[in-house]
């Protein structure tokens, strides 16, 4: 495991025309509550897990039942189809997407429920079966490449090519207004952590891949408890693209293998959640793929199962060594707060 630890906040260049994360949480809760599968996702305490990493109490929001979709993303993509419906800005509209996994469900979904339509590219190495949950939701996929990468550049062609809307979880310059506002909808999850969680965390752990979630939960979580969590964001050794962007002061395409954690395994960060983290987070680590791999099945030994991806933030804590936690600060006294971001594969 790699640890990157960062004054805050980060120096970062090339990045004064780009948003930073909006904290507009009342926003997107008025709007989400109004969805028929809306329900608020819990927070539950892992006593024996919060033991075997030595800390005080280890709280996990548990978002694997998010809207019947599985994960957080239920937040993100169907949250701008949504508010284009409240400005009148969809009729007749065609959503395009890239995905390599929840993402797409998220605007196969919100498509469908508000009388759109979508389109979702998929690289090759994706499962079959999840094409299968996309055309369940009414979306024609399309396959385009061996990496995430590759069907970026695909639906970003068709989207020019048709007139399409494309609906991306990433952002880079020229395309912000979507994707910033898609990660306002993850505020939703982050909001009702806060309010569960009965004393603030001493410490966070987000996964990233483009840095969506990480970016967006870590400017409320700086909202609500100001300096006092420790923010640590987590992604794959193979895909450590906002790991190299703070150790490099720029953004850089990061370059490695195929990883099975392959909602996290995105080699280019969002913009938008680069500037946040660059503010608002504290440290970057990276896990090797047997570290998620025994994060998840830690997790499932727990009862609660969920993928390398899900588990990424319990991985890293519980993978670090007793160095690598006194440079954090954990200790036997510690709170910790992470996200198990998705299900099970189906």
């Amino acid at each position: 495991m790699d640890i990157l630890k960062v004054a805050r906040p980060a120096l970062v260049s090339d990045l004064s025309d780009v948003p930073v994360p909006s904290i507009d949480a009342p926003r997107a809760q008025a709007l989400v509550e109004r969805c028929p599968r809306h329900a608020e996702t819990p927070l539950t305490e892992l006593t024996s897990l919060a033991a075997d990493a030595n800390i005080a109490q280890l709280w996990v929001k548990d978002e694997r039942d998010r809207m019947g979709l599985g994960s957080f993303k239920a937040l993100g993509a169907a949250y701008v189809i949504a508010c284009d419906k409240e400005q009148g800005a969809y009729s007749g509209r065609t959503y395009v997407a890239a995905s390599a996994g929840n993402h797409g469900l998220s605007v196969a979904a919100g498509a469908q429920a508000f009388g759109a339509a979508s389109v979702i590219y998929l690289a090759d190495s994706v499962p079959e079966s999840f094409a299968a949950r996309l055309r369940e939701h009414g979306a024609e996929v399309r396959r385009a490449g061996a990496t995430y990468e590759d069907s970026m550049a695909a639906a970003h062609r068709a989207a020019e090519e048709n007139g399409w809307a494309l609906l991306s979880d990433s952002s880079w310059p020229g395309y912000f207004e979507r994707p910033h506002r898609l990660m306002e909808g993850y505020l939703v999850l982050m909001a009702e952590a806060i309010r569960q969680m009965p004393t603030p965390p001493t410490h966070f752990f987000l996964q990233a891949g483009v840095g969506g979630l990480a970016g967006a939960c870590a400017a409320l979580a700086r909202q609500a408890w100001g300096d006092q969590p420790t923010i640590i964001v987590v992604e794959p050794d193979a895909a450590p693209a906002l790991f190299g962007s703070i150790q490099n002061g720029a953004p850089v395409e990061s370059s490695g293998p195929v990883s099975a954690m392959g909602r996290l395994d995105c080699k280019m960060p969002s913009l938008i959640a680069l500037k946040g983290l660059a503010r608002d987070a504290d440290a970057y680590t990276l896990i090797s793929e047997q570290e998620g791999e025994a994060g998840a099945e830690a997790m499932r030994a727990a009862g609660m199962a969920t993928t390398p991806s899900g588990a990424a933030g319990i991985a890293a804590l519980l993978s670090m060594s007793d160095a690598q936690k006194a440079e954090l600060g954990l200790d036997s006294n510690s709170v910790v707060l992470t996200v198990l971001s998705e299900g099970p594969e189906s």
